[in-house]
C-alpha cells in the first residue's frame, strides 16, 4: 500500500493550559471542523498540519490501511519536537481518523490539525502543531469565527434503494440466513438531502451534541454524526469498548417507553443478535488481548430516541499492540458487519446496492502515547457543500421482518434528519 503523506518536514508540538471555559463547540470554525465530544468534553480541531490517505485495498479483508496509517503516524510524532506539560490523553500531537467499512473502498485518512483545543476531567488545553518553532502563533488561531449558519430548505431524495425495494433486500437476507448461508447481516440504507447553499457543520454538531450529550458527536473529513457505539478506548494500556445490538424506539410516555425495554429485553431475536456481538469481539481480541471481559446478560442504554441491549467490555491488550492494531482486528465487529464476517460482508455488498464509504466503519483520535478512542460512524452523514448521505441500518438475523426492520431504520435516520432541520 502507498499511502499519501502531506506533512511538513517536523511537527512542532505545544501543549498548555487553558482557563477558557466556552463550550469546545465555540471555537470552531465552519470550514473542515474535527470534532469528537461527549458530555461537553473530548477535542476539537481545525487546520491541517499533516494528512495521510490510506487507498483502497484489493483484499477484502485487508487492513493496511490500519497498520499503514499507524506506521505512518508513529513515524511521523516520532520526529516532532514536543512541548506537553499538561500530558491527558488528547495532549501533544493527535490526529483524528476515519477509515473506510470495506477495505476495497477508498476514502481512508488520518489527519493532524494545526490547532487542537480538549478538556477533560474539567482541565482544558489548547495545542498547536505544524512547521512553524515550537511557541509560536499559528495563523488558525486568530481566523474569525463566523456564527453559526441555519442549513435554510431541504430537498429530500432516495438512496441508492427505496424503502421498499430495501425492504426486499431485507427479506432477501432472512432467506439466505435461513437457508444456512450465515447467522446475521447487518444491511443499511442511505438518504440524501440537498440544501440551497453550503452546509455549515458547526450547525449540526450544535444539535447532535445538545440533542445526545451521550453519544460521541463526531466530525473527521467531511464524516459528522453522533455515535452511541464505542468501539474501543485506551487512556493507560487496557482497552474497553461498549457492544451494543438490539434495539427499540422510545416510548411517547413512561408505560410504553418501559413496555418496550421489557420487549427489547425479553426478545430471542434481540438477545441472539446481541450474543452474535459478543461472540464477534471475545473472537476477535483473542490474538491480541490476554483476557476479555463482559457480563452475561446485557443492560439497557437508552438514548433520546432509541434504546440498545448495551454491554460494556474490556482487555488488557498484548505486549507491543497499538490502538490502531486493536481497531483493525475488531473492525468489523458483528453489530454492524454480521455473522460470519466475511460472508456477511460480501452479503451486504451484493444486497445494499451502494458503497458504504466511511458509514460504519473506525472513527475517532489517537495521540504520540497510543491513547485514544474509536467509534463506530453511525447516526450520521457524508456532509460535502450543500449535499448531505444520510446512512442507517438494521442487524437481519432468522426472525427478522422487513417491515419492522424498514422502520427500525427510519428511527435511526432521524438524528441526523432533525440535526438538518432548522
Amino acid at each position: 500500500m502507498n499511502a499519501a503523506f502531506d506533512s511538513p518536514p517536523r511537527l512542532a508540538v505545544r501543549t498548555v493550559e487553558l482557563r477558557d471555559r466556552r463550550g469546545l463547540l465555540t471555537h470552531l470554525p465552519a470550514a473542515a471542523p474535527l470534532c469528537w465530544l461527549r458530555s461537553g468534553e473530548g477535542l476539537v480541531g481545525w487546520g491541517q498540519a499533516a494528512r495521510i490517505e490510506l487507498p483502497a485495498e484489493e483484499d477484502p479483508r485487508g487492513t493496511s490501511r490500519f497498520t499503514e496509517g499507524a506506521r505512518r503516524l508513529a513515524e511521523l510524532f516520532a520526529e516532532a519536537a514536543v512541548d506537553d506539560p499538561v500530558d491527558l490523553p488528547g495532549t501533544g500531537p493527535v490526529a483524528f481518523g476515519a477509515f473506510t467499512f470495506d477495505p476495497r473502498s477508498s476514502g481512508s485518512a488520518l489527519v493532524v490539525p494545526s490547532v487542537v483545543v480538549g478538556r477533560r476531567d474539567g482541565r482544558t488545553w489548547l495545542t498547536t502543531i505544524g512547521g512553524h518553532r515550537v511557541g509560536a502563533h499559528p495563523a488558525e488561531l486568530s481566523a474569525p469565527r463566523t456564527p453559526l449558519r441555519p442549513v435554510g430548505p431541504l430537498i429530500w431524495g432516495e438512496g441508492a434503494l427505496s424503502a421498499q425495494a430495501w425492504g426486499g433486500a431485507v427479506a432477501e437476507a432472512v432467506r439466505r440466513i435461513r437457508g444456512g448461508a450465515l447467522h446475521k447481516a447487518v444491511l443499511a440504507r442511505d438518504l440524501v438531502a440537498d440544501a440551497e447553499r453550503g452546509i455549515d457543520p458547526r450547525t449540526l454538531l450544535d444539535r447532535l451534541a445538545g440533542g445526545y450529550p451521550d453519544c460521541f458527536t463526531f466530525s473527521i473529513d467531511g464524516m459528522l454524526g453522533a455515535t452511541p457505539e464505542l468501539l474501543l478506548r485506551r487512556f493507560d494500556g487496557r482497552l474497553s469498548s461498549l457492544v451494543l445490538a438490539g434495539t427499540r424506539p422510545r416510548g411517547a410516555d413512561p408505560a410504553e417507553d418501559a413496555r418496550l425495554a421489557a420487549e427489547l429485553q425479553g426478545s430471542a431475536k434481540d438477545l441472539e443478535e446481541h450474543a452474535y456481538a459478543i461472540d464477534s469481539l471475545r473472537r476477535t481480541l483473542a490474538p491480541i488481548a490476554e483476557r476479555v471481559e463482559a457480563p452475561e446478560r446485557p443492560g439497557l442504554l437508552r438514548l433520546a430516541n432509541v434504546q440498545h441491549l448495551a454491554s460494556p467490555a474490556s482487555a488488557e491488550l498484548r505486549p507491543g499492540v497499538s490502538s490502531l492494531d486493536a481497531v483493525a482486528a475488531l473492525h468489523p465487529t458483528a453489530a454492524v458487519g454480521g455473522t460470519p464476517t466475511p460472508e456477511a460482508v460480501e452479503l451486504i455488498r451484493e444486497l445494499e446496492r451502494m458503497d458504504r464509504g466511511r458509514y460504519a466503519g473506525p472513527v475517532g483520535w489517537v495521540d504520540a502515547r497510543d491513547r485514544g478512542e474509536w467509534g463506530i460512524a453511525l447516526r450520521c452523514a457524508e456532509v460535502s457543500g450543500s449535499r448531505a448521505r444520510l446512512f442507517a441500518g438494521c442487524g437481519i438475523v432468522a426472525d427478522s421482518d422487513p417491515a419492522a426492520e424498514t422502520a427500525e431504520a427510519d428511527a435511526k435516520f432521524r438524528v441526523i434528519r432533525e440535526a438538518l432541520t432548522d
